[in-house]
């Protein structure tokens, strides 16, 4: 966390912006629109990947930003899950279907490596400094 000065800078929080704007589209196509539901669902859920990783970035403490980051990962289970729905409904390709799938678990595994490096991490955040440790 000290190498970044902005959540947008976070290559995880990247990479699942990424995904939601794929997910958007693929959820835009076909019958696969017009299962309303669904279609909020699983854009809701990956939307909340990225949300999430923002929201916990930006609270500037090691201990908020890991439940944020479980948070998320959670989220990216969630929509992995309403991937496979929308496969089976044949909303999906299978190629389309695998591939989000396969980014869905990249993300999901980089998540928890960032969590596994804060967990051994000295930083606690800007609100957790001492006033010396802040000149």
């Amino acid at each position: 966390m000290a190498s970044y000065k902005r959540f947008e800078d976070l290559p995880i929080w990247q990479e699942a912006r990424d995904y939601s704007k794929k997910v958007f589209w693929a959820s835009k196509e076909g019958e696969f629109s017009k299962e309303f539901r669904l279609c909020s669902q699983i854009r809701a859920s990956s939307g909340s990947i990225m949300d999430n990783i923002a929201e916990g970035f930006e609270r500037n403490g090691n201990g908020e930003f890991k439940q944020f980051l479980y948070v998320a990962k959670g989220s990216c289970g969630e929509s992995r899950s309403q991937l496979y729905r929308a496969f089976d409904y044949g909303f999906l390709p299978e190629e389309q279907f695998e591939a989000l799938k396969t980014q869905s678990e990249e993300i999901s595994k980089s998540i928890s490596s960032f969590i596994d490096y804060l967990q051994g991490s000295e930083m606690k955040g800007t609100k957790y400094k001492s006033p010396d440790e802040s000149k």
